[in-house]
């Protein structure tokens, strides 16, 4: 049995709303600056890696066949692009192969012309076709006889070719609705051709150019209002230190563990509320997610400033805090625990008077070599009993995947059917609830690189 210990904090001082809604807002165009940022990385290695020799992005080579006389795609709509944007949207190629001894036509025309031409035609509409794996294709086939014409004779075609072996197709995109048309070239029934498709596009650099100057710009805000947030914040109290008590005669000693989680069964308890406590906590969610953006991003900042200075910001240290006391209030209301009914404050600060409670000691200097590896490696097997306690665990199984509901909510669940069935929370389950909680948070600020730790292998304080 380990020795209780009492987590103390320093005086809590509040920070102002203001700064909190800065650093919300500077994390969430951090967010946006990075996915500019990726999206810009993206372009140019598509552009610089993924063209063919005659400079197509292209797709796999795929079979395409049909008893009917004629294969189509109409699915090429630029009727209400400007001209000025038409004549930057590129090249199409179509490349189709004949079978030996087949002679194919491929051809692009505008819609209503291929219409008039295929009324009464027996032939297949490609309405999607879908080139990642598996390939795929759904045809709407159209029962008719055989064209009046051959497709070469007739004069309505923007671009064709027809021959056999391979022919290829380039169309330059111009205004209009378009069909893409494969036959063979007599105009018979029974159409088959391998088929590849290409575009050619020469704007994408420039995409990446913009959205690297939007990501700098959009990084720059957000730095402006990280550091103004975090200035203006002037803490909320972070543990100063969290001294062991006394020890009971014979009772082997434990060190104190710098991450501090604490509750109190709130009784006595309404027997159904729990049913809707997940509903009356919506909102606390809502803003959670925004915080928890915040949180990602500035520990991600106290990385780099624990590597180059082995400290963590003590403002950053601050607020993330407040995130974790915040999430572990609103849990304990809702999902994990229910063991109050008082509606949790919306506030980062610690609120001693509420019955769930949250510290972390500030570390003074941290090491700059461990941050490089415990947050994913060492955290590995404490990860692994987290998966089990929160239920972030999938099996799979056959074709089924089944989500583990994780102890902690399972736990919950029984609680509450004993409290709505009896009127009285088990003190045992109630117990094991917190102490899973406890170990779960120990290893989010493990892994936040709020103390260097390990966090221990126990449910106990």
């Amino acid at each position: 049995m380990s020795a209780t210990i009492p987590a103390t904090s320093a005086p809590a001082r509040r920070g102002g709303l203001g700064s909190t809604i800065l650093i919300v807002l500077g994390s969430l165009a951090a967010l946006i600056a990075l996915g500019l940022l990726a999206g810009g990385i993206g372009l140019v290695w598509a552009d610089t890696t993924q063209r063919d020799a005659d400079g197509y992005f292209t797709t796999q080579e795929e079979r395409l066949s049909t008893p009917a006389h004629a294969l189509t795609h109409e699915g090429v709509h630029v009727s209400r692009t400007p001209d000025w944007l038409v004549e930057r949207l590129g090249t199409i190629r179509v490349r189709v192969t004949a079978d030996p001894g087949r002679q194919l036509f491929v051809g692009v025309a505008e819609e209503a012309s291929v219409d008039r031409y295929l009324r009464g035609v027996g032939h297949e509409e490609v309405v999607v076709l879908q080139y990642d794996s598996p390939f795929r294709t759904d045809t709407i086939p159209i029962t008719g006889g055989a064209p009046a014409t051959p497709p070469l004779e007739a004069g309505f075609w923007a671009a064709s070719e027809s021959g056999s072996g391979t022919q290829t197709l380039t169309w330059p995109v111009a205004s209009g609705d378009w069909s893409f048309v494969v036959m063979n070239a007599d105009g018979s029934p029974a159409v088959a051709a391998d088929v590849q498709l290409g575009v050619d596009v020469d704007w994408l650099l420039a995409i990446a150019i913009a959205l690297f100057v939007a990501a700098v710009l959009v990084g720059l805000g957000s730095a402006a209002m990280l550091v103004a947030g975090v200035r203006r914040s002037p803490g909320e109290g972070g543990g100063a230190g969290i001294a062991p008590a006394a020890p009971l005669a014979g009772e082997p000693v434990e060190a104190a563990y710098p991450v501090a989680l604490e509750a109190r069964l709130d009784e006595p308890l309404s027997r159904g509320l729990w049913l809707v406590k997940w509903f009356l906590a919506i909102p606390h969610f809502v803003v959670l997610a925004f915080l928890w953006a915040a949180f990602i991003v500035l520990t991600l900042v106290a990385f780099f400033a624990i590597l180059f200075t082995g400290r963590y910001p003590r403002s950053i240290f601050d607020f993330n805090l407040g995130v974790l006391r915040w999430t572990w209030r609103a849990c304990f209301y809702s999902v994990s625990g229910i063991g109050t009914d008082r509606y949790p404050p919306f506030s980062l600060g610690p609120e001693p008077d509420y019955p769930a409670t949250l510290d972390v000691a500030y570390p003074q200097r941290l090491s700059r070599g461990l941050v490089l590896v415990k947050s994913w490696l060492l955290a590995i097997p404490h990860l692994i009993v987290v998966a089990i306690f929160t239920g972030s665990a999938t099996w799979a199984w056959a074709d089924w995947q089944v989500q583990w509901p994780g102890l902690i909510g399972l736990l919950t669940v029984v609680a509450g059917v004993v409290l709505l069935f009896r009127g009285g929370y088990p003190r045992e389950i109630f117990e094991l609830v917190v102490g899973c909680s406890r170990w779960v948070y120990r290893v989010i600020a493990y892994v936040a690189l709020m103390r260097d730790e390990y966090p221990p292998f126990r449910l106990g304080r």
